[in-house]
């Protein structure tokens, strides 16, 4: 597949997500080993997440657990355990990109865009489309 002729839609890496069942113990982790400190938290009822983000350079860590047994994330950490769940790209256009995937024939989770933490706008492709990783188109 040749690239859209407007250029790159991948911007930056926004975050790479890390599912943990114990969000205060990752946290003092990244604390204690590394000097990073939290520059955001935020619990998304709508995923059924508390997430802390850890910045770095200009992007983060994503530190997320769930908050509902029937989350994605309570599922993944139950079938797969503690680890990478998925890879934030920044966008400048979150409906663009979506499109593009739908366009070059991919899977998507997200059929829209849709609000996510920090006042962004996310779409989730499906890992299928994209080599076994779950990837997050965000928007700010």
């Amino acid at each position: 597949m040749s690239s859209p002729a407007a250029g790159p839609l991948l911007t930056e890496i926004d975050h790479v997500a890390i599912a943990v069942r114990d969000l205060d113990a990752a946290i003092e982790y990244y604390r204690s080993t590394f000097g990073a400190t939290v520059a955001h938290r935020e619990r998304v009822e709508s995923d059924g997440v508390e997430e802390a983000l850890i910045k770095v350079a200009d992007s983060y860590i994503q530190l997320i657990t769930p908050t509902a047994d029937d989350s994605t994330v309570a599922k993944f950490l139950e079938r797969k355990g503690e680890g990478l769940h998925h890879v934030g790209y920044r966008v400048d256009d979150c409906g663009v990109a979506l499109q593009a995937v739908k366009d070059a024939g991919g899977a998507v989770i997200d059929s829209e865009p849709r609000p996510g933490s920090r006042g962004t706008t996310v779409a989730f492709v499906h890992p299928k489309a994209a080599f076994g990783t779950l990837i997050e188109l965000v928007q700010e």
